[in-house]
């Protein structure tokens, strides 16, 4: 297919921010290049008023569902930016013959890099320190060590991986718990691959680095966070639909968890009365996690690459389906 003759729809919001070559290649190479409207993901209404016509497709967080899809009279591809495919009807996409490839990799250092900050600051009550100094006060807030902690990771694909690289000098055991990965890969990165019962009871620190799937929506309920060691923190960098939120408020109001850190929420953005934003113990970050240079660089470059490949009739090298 001529490039030249191609028009693309790109989403992400962050497409081309730290490299703006990004942009510019992309423009050179295609007729016509369309950016998101709004500044913010797409919901499938928007997504069907801007698909008919265009050839490929660069998505951020859009929802792109059997409706979105069907609006879509010559769309050959969609190039996730970004590794997580929940948001995409794969099945819809298989049966129009639309090919679906991601990122994966691309994020993951950021993302564990996230997760290890969302950890200090809950360990040493950073919000409330600063909170007190501005208001003139000057506080002994007590914090925790990690050092001699247990780390528990949830989901040990790359972003865990690249979590316990970066744990190692804390001196914490570290245990994470994932069905695809044996006991052989994470000794080698020092980590113990434990089931998933064990983890929660003995994880100080609870870290999820899942994909949302059948499998894995709301994994983390009240039966899960009941077994937790009392006292425990959790943090979520990947997907809010991987817990349950109302189980999540009441372990943190009767203390069976003494914080929570939460960078995705299954309403985003939530209501600013979502309960859990009142909660002081409870961190939230705007969904931020590869939110980096590094990582919109590599997105970028690795969703643009696959994206042309299919459209010059290639084979792009991230395929999902």
């Amino acid at each position: 297919m001529d490039l030249k003759k191609c028009r693309l729809l790109v989403t992400p919001t962050s497409y081309g921010r730290d490299d703006p070559s990004l942009r510019t290649e992309l423009e050179e190479q295609v007729g016509e290049v369309i950016y998101n409207p709004t500044g913010k993901p797409l919901s499938s209404k928007e997504v069907i008023q801007l698909l008919p016509c265009i050839d490929g497709y660069i998505a951020g967080l859009d929802q792109i569902d059997r409706a979105a899809m069907e609006s879509a009279n010559q769309l050959k591809v969609i190039a996730r930016y970004g590794v997580g495919v929940d948001r995409v009807d794969l099945e819809t996409a298989h049966k129009r013959g639309i090919v679906i490839t991601n990122t994966p990799g691309a994020n993951s250092a950021s993302v564990a890099e996230l997760a290890l900050a969302l950890m200090l600051i809950l360990a040493r009550q950073i919000p409330q320190a600063i909170k007190a100094v501005r208001k003139g006060e000057w506080p002994r807030l007590p914090g925790i060590s990690l050092e001699n902690k247990t780390i528990g990771i949830l989901g040990f694909g790359a972003i865990g991986k690249r979590l316990a690289q970066r744990l190692e000098g804390f001196l914490c055991r570290v245990i994470a718990h994932d069905p695809f990965i044996d006991e052989r890969v994470g000794k080698s990165l020092g980590v113990e691959i434990v089931e998933i019962d064990k983890l929660a009871k003995e994880s100080d620190f609870l870290i999820i680095h899942i994909p949302l799937s059948n499998e894995t929506k709301e994994i983390v309920n009240k039966s899960f966070l009941a077994k937790m060691k009392k006292g425990a923190f959790l943090i979520n960098t990947s997907r809010g639909e991987v817990l349950n939120e109302d189980d999540l408020l009441e372990a943190l109001q009767s203390e069976q968890l003494s914080g929570a850190a939460l960078d995705a929420f299954v309403e985003e953005p939530p209501d600013i009365a979502h309960p859990l934003l009142s909660l002081p113990q409870v961190i939230t970050t705007p969904h931020l996690g590869a939110q980096t240079d590094g990582a919109t660089r590599n997105m970028g470059w690795m969703a643009m690459r696959d994206c042309l490949a299919v459209l010059k009739g290639e084979k792009p090298t991230h395929r999902v389906v």
